[in-house]
């Protein structure tokens, strides 16, 4: 926002030219940058050898769900996603039902057709497919080939969720919701890549567990060095230097005792805006922690400034 006395006008138009770098709000764009260590493209390749679900643990925004994507960019497959939400079914990754579409359709019908609706409403190919959307795990059992399904936070879901999912894992099949002599299969023979992303909220059942090839994402110099080299077209303003200092001030940041630590997804927004603001080198090492440029790109915790100030 510009200060008062300023140019709206002006500002109006700097706002019409202010532009997402490249790879902050497109997913797949950002997975084409990605740069995984040896031991997670080690693991990659296991889970998709015995079609096996990749369960990545670690941090937020240590580049869990990237990695989907980077696997559907990299063998140039589709990707299917479903965000697990604290209210979520294991049936929820299959398939949604519009209940309130169809009743409304049966309501406008006309008696006798509601009638027969709801007689066929105890048969198995009832007109009720027509409100049947598939989602992700159903959708990439469409597919002609190979793709991916990223179940993203699994560890938000109820603890049911990864039990109920054990004989899609196992026989990678299910059961028609309204045809029990119908199995839904995958279509190309092979079972979608399944990567399975948790923030460690809580442990998930060892049945499931014992399914999955896991991998934990850790923070370290290399992979925060690899990233912020990947994205260099995000921060074109930064030269060496000042990146070197910011990555200087991240650790100490990250060795406060914070609550909150920042993780790798907000050191590279920092890095966006500190090239927008053409911030140097100097000035990120001269200034305290509490009183760097952008700060609240990286410390969002009121407690945790506290910490710092």
């Amino acid at each position: 926002m510009p200060r008062p006395g300023h140019d709206r006008a002006a500002a109006r138009q700097a706002l019409a030219r202010c532009r997402l770098p490249p790879t902050l709000g497109d997913h797949r764009q950002a997975a084409r940058h990605y740069r995984p260590s040896v031991e997670l493209l080690t693991a990659v390749n296991m889970a998709i050898q015995v079609a096996a679900p990749l369960l990545l643990t670690g941090e937020p925004g240590t580049g869990k769900t990237q990695v989907a994507d980077f696997i559907g960019d990299y063998f140039a497959i589709p990707v299917f996603k479903f965000q697990v939400r604290s209210t979520s079914s294991a049936e929820d990754m299959k398939y949604d039902f519009d209940a309130v579409g169809y009743l409304h359709w049966a309501q406008s019908a006309g008696h006798q057709v509601a009638t027969r609706v709801r007689r066929d409403m105890l048969k198995p190919r009832a007109a009720r497919r027509s409100f049947l959307k598939p989602r992700a795990l159903w959708q990439a059992y469409t597919c002609e080939g190979p793709s991916v399904v990223l179940i993203d936070e699994i560890d938000k879901a109820p603890r049911d969720f990864p039990n109920d999912l054990l004989h899609e894992l196992d026989q990678h099949c299910f059961q028609h919701p309204f045809d029990d002599t119908e199995w839904i299969t995958p279509k190309s023979g092979r079972p979608p890549i399944l990567v399975v992303t948790s923030n460690d909220e809580r442990r998930l059942p060892d049945a499931f567990l014992r399914r999955c090839i896991f991998h934990r994402i850790e923070l370290t110099p290399e992979l925060i060095e690899a990233a912020v080299a990947a994205h260099l077209g995000d921060f074109p303003q930064l030269d060496a230097d000042t990146r070197k200092a910011a990555r200087e001030r991240f650790w100490q940041l990250r060795a406060s005792d914070l609550d909150k630590k920042p993780s790798t997804a907000e050191l590279l927004v920092w890095l966006c805006i500190l090239s927008a603001r053409g911030t140097t080198a100097e000035e990120l090492r001269s200034r305290p922690l509490a009183e760097l440029p952008g700060i609240g790109a990286l410390v969002k915790d009121a407690q945790d400034r506290e910490v710092i100030a």
